[in-house]
């Protein structure tokens, strides 16, 4: 199981795999269990956005087990937590805004089997 962080931009944080587009987080939610999604929204000019990826979630019907959308756009942001809270099933937790702290060290010491 891997817990996976889409940004074009950002570092990616430990204990995370880092997609850099919608093509690769896709590729991934397709091969892999995952646990814990991270999603942004923009992720480069002409290129398919963080809310591709939530509708290739629903339209695979394959979910993580929880998802924050860290975005810091506003409207793109409040279109994908609306999108995954409208079609995924009750057991996947979607959060609107990024990874606390707690969780991200929480992500970081299990990587390093702590």
């Amino acid at each position: 199981m891997i817990n996976v962080f889409l940004d074009d931009v950002r570092r990616c944080p430990p204990g995370f795999v880092a997609a850099r587009s919608a093509d690769e987080c896709l590729a991934l939610l397709a091969e892999c269990e995952v646990n814990l999604l991270s999603l942004d929204f923009e992720l480069g000019i002409g290129q398919p956005n963080g809310l591709a990826v939530v509708h290739g979630l629903i339209a695979a019907a394959r979910y993580p087990k929880e998802v924050y959308v860290h975005s810091s756009s506003a409207m793109g942001r409040a279109m994908m937590v609306k999108a995954l809270r409208e079609a995924a099933p009750g057991d996947v937790i979607v959060h609107d805004g990024p990874m606390p702290e707690a969780v991200l060290q929480a992500a970081a010491a299990a990587k390093e089997g702590r």
